[in-house]
């Protein structure tokens, strides 16, 4: 009589915790908003593993009462009451920082913001280190969050509830091109200064002659236009500023082309990518902000091959420092 009570006990408190179970379908996300492909849900001693699908949408089967934890590799665990989850609900976990992350524009919206993007478009002209940063890449992503970094923007300016797209996307491309132009406008004054010098100097880490010799015969080829069309080139807008300086540019010349120049660049790609999101989104049902890397790898694609195209097709020929 005393085993078939506690075996029916036993019986009752299984299905009570099956019956308590429930399943949840959540989205798990990193702090960039890339899906994560895998993760562990861990509770009472027990785990298990879950596959997510592209946009990182996985079912876990959790008790409301019991405090889960979920893990996935290069990612922080993250412990949750399993009752606060809901359905479709977003989970973030922290990716770990790894150095291919310096070439995801993502990083620097969700660590510097609006402040951090001008501070790039102006170092990759004014401090002549920009050449490896993504600026067309973080141009375009932060067409796609325009709304996001106005809005961070405003609030820090004690404006929190104004909002509107027009004036979000003209604050953006108001602002960014004018670091553009104050990059630029430090790289001619530093060409007019010691660019001449600049010829002679050893090949660095950060520095090499090489980008001051495409960059010459750029502007060579294409004169005062040089300074619009190498702002849609990465490395040469970064040192044809310099070479503006070098050959004595008019200054009244340099600052037409510079704004045009800059205002064309940050324009087009902001514009392009806040648009390009909606569009894409509602005839295909496909967000831009979940497949970011794709859109970053063929931005970089399409800005850098007329560079690797003139690296390795272009005429070999000993190049000399111009002369004033």
């Amino acid at each position: 009589m005393l085993k078939r009570l506690i075996f029916l006990l036993l019986a009752v408190l299984t299905v009570s915790v099956a019956m308590a179970q429930q399943q949840i379908r959540i989205q798990i996300t990193n702090q960039y908003e890339t899906p994560v492909s895998k993760i562990t849900v861990s509770a009472g001693g027990q785990s298990a593993d879950y596959t997510t699908d592209k946009m990182g949408f996985t079912t876990i089967t959790a008790n409301p009462a019991e405090t889960i934890t979920i893990t996935s590799q290069y990612h922080d665990a993250l412990t949750v009451p399993a009752g606060t989850l809901k359905n479709d609900g977003v989970i973030t976990l922290h990716k770990s920082f790894i150095w291919k992350d310096l070439v995801n524009p993502m990083f620097y919206i969700v660590y510097g913001g609006l402040f951090l993007i001008l501070f790039i478009i102006f170092a990759e002209t004014g401090l002549f280190v920009g050449f490896f940063l993504p600026g067309d890449s973080l141009l375009f992503v932060a067409g796609i969050y325009s709304a996001n970094l106005a809005e961070d923007l405003f609030k820090k300016l004690g404006m929190g509830g104004v909002h509107n797209e027009g004036l979000d996307l003209f604050v953006l491309i108001a602002l960014v091109s004018l670091a553009g132009i104050l990059g630029n406008t430090i790289g001619y004054w530093t060409g007019k200064k010691i660019g001449p010098t600049m010829f002679h100097w050893r090949d660095r880490f950060l520095f090499k002659k090489k980008y001051l010799y495409d960059a010459h015969e750029f502007y060579e080829k294409h004169g005062g236009g040089a300074i619009v069309f190498a702002r849609f080139l990465p490395i040469i807008r970064t040192f044809a500023p310099i070479v503006a300086g070098i050959v004595d540019m008019d200054k009244k010349k340099f600052s037409f082309f510079n704004m045009i120049g800059c205002v064309a660049w940050v324009f087009s790609m902001i514009i392009a990518g806040h648009f390009l999101q909606k569009w894409i989104f509602t005839q295909f049902n496909f967000d831009l902000k979940k497949n970011l890397e794709y859109i970053v790898v063929g931005i970089v694609i399409v800005t850098t091959a007329p560079v690797i195209i003139k690296l390795f097709f272009g005429k070999k020929k000993v190049s000399q420092p111009p002369t004033k």
